[in-house]
């Protein structure tokens, strides 16, 4: 099974690229299942709304991850509350608000998604439960042969916890896909046991800028330390970045893993 993992679409910016070249990267890597994270989808950054869920399925998402801003939007509490609907919340999250994880019919198999936040995240967060005991309980209450690929999302602002969390489930699940940072790290890898990982996938949106927000902004309130309202950079160059998970159906443990990044202006 073929696994391609779509980091942060950062509002408008990433809504656009991965309309231009995920179509055309579906076709030249075939994966059998698309993830994207979509806590910051939404024109302002923040939290997921139907409409643009559904533009990303139309172009060749099938599913999308959670993060610490995905019940932030304006219609995210509509959009998690509909269970018919291919998103999740990240676990730990303390909320009653939709679910942190879903086993998803695949002509592959099924295969279960999780997101999972890191205990340092952003923010003003609200209550996080402890990430491995997260893990931990969703895997006891399921049953290997309920899923033939496993992907696990870490969520978090520590290099250090996003690569702990990829060795304490190595041999347990397919993938740990880290992201949040939005900047790609070069560490995508297979660790010992099986379990396919990368610290950080990337995101999709301007190229240009602070994390897809307007660097001038960012350097003023560094200069100033006065608070200010991110906007989203729309110009310039676009990036786009993914890994692709080669999953081993038999043993639901990774084959390989690809880091992808296409450049457009």
């Amino acid at each position: 099974m073929r696994v391609l993992y779509v980091g942060d679409i950062m509002a408008g910016p990433g809504q656009q690229v991965v309309e231009k070249l995920l179509p055309q990267l579906r076709k030249k890597y075939q994966p059998d299942f698309v993830i994207a994270q979509a806590e910051n989808i939404d024109e302002s950054g923040k939290g997921p709304g139907y409409k643009e869920i559904k533009r990303m399925q139309a172009c060749g998402v099938d599913f999308f991850s959670g993060g610490n801003h995905s019940l932030l939007g304006k219609n995210s509490h509509d959009l998690y509350g509909d269970e018919s609907m291919p998103v999740i919340r990240p676990a730990n999250l303390d909320s009653d608000t939709g679910k942190g994880y879903k086993i998803i019919n695949t002509s592959q198999g099924n295969i279960l998604v999780v997101s999972i936040l890191g205990q340092t995240v952003g923010h003003g967060q609200p209550r996080i439960a402890n990430p491995l005991d997260t893990i931990d309980k969703i895997l006891s209450t399921l049953s290997e042969e309920d899923f033939a690929a496993s992907i696990v999302n870490f969520h978090g602002d520590f290099s250090s916890e996003k690569r702990v969390f990829g060795y304490y489930l190595d041999g347990r699940v397919s993938a740990v896909i880290g992201d949040h940072w939005h900047v790609p790290t070069a560490d995508a890898m297979i660790l010992p046991g099986g379990t396919a990982h990368i610290t950080d996938v990337g995101m999709c949106g301007t190229l240009h800028s602070s994390i897809g927000v307007r660097t001038e902004l960012i350097v003023n309130r560094w200069k100033t330390g006065r608070p200010s309202r991110n906007e989203i950079e729309e110009k310039g160059p676009l990036q786009f970045n993914a890994v692709l998970v080669d999953v081993d159906e038999s043993t639901g443990l990774a084959r390989s893993i690809e880091h992808i990044q296409q450049i457009i202006e």
